[in-house]
């Protein structure tokens, strides 16, 4: 399990695996079909899968003599709700230092 989103980042931090993500975002696809929108090999579209889930943001299913591999919705939510605390916190910072700006004298 990941601690506060921090595998997940970790993952997405390359931006192979960032591609792969958003080529998933289509919907399934084997590691063939990924390689070929790719400039990395079939090789490591694989190790970048296998990056990926370990991490929790895809998943895998054998199809005949194929494997499909499509997001994993509970790891790009733990993605999304870590950005939105981060988010979140920043907000609430800026607004508490915009009202001590105004409540502060010229």
């Amino acid at each position: 399990m990941a601690t506060y989103g921090s595998d997940q980042l970790a993952a997405l931090a390359d931006p192979s695996r960032r591609a792969i993500v958003e080529a998933l975002r289509a919907g399934p696809r084997a590691v063939g079909e990924l390689a070929a929108d790719l400039p990395i090999s079939r090789p490591a579209v694989s190790q970048h899968l296998k990056v990926l889930k370990e991490a929790g943001l895809v998943a895998d299913r054998a199809e005949g003599t194929k494997r499909l591999y499509r997001l994993e919705p509970d790891g790009i939510a733990a993605v999304r709700a870590y950005l939105d605390r981060m988010w979140s916190d920043a907000l609430k910072s800026f607004a508490e230092l915009a009202e001590r700006t105004e409540e502060e004298p010229s």
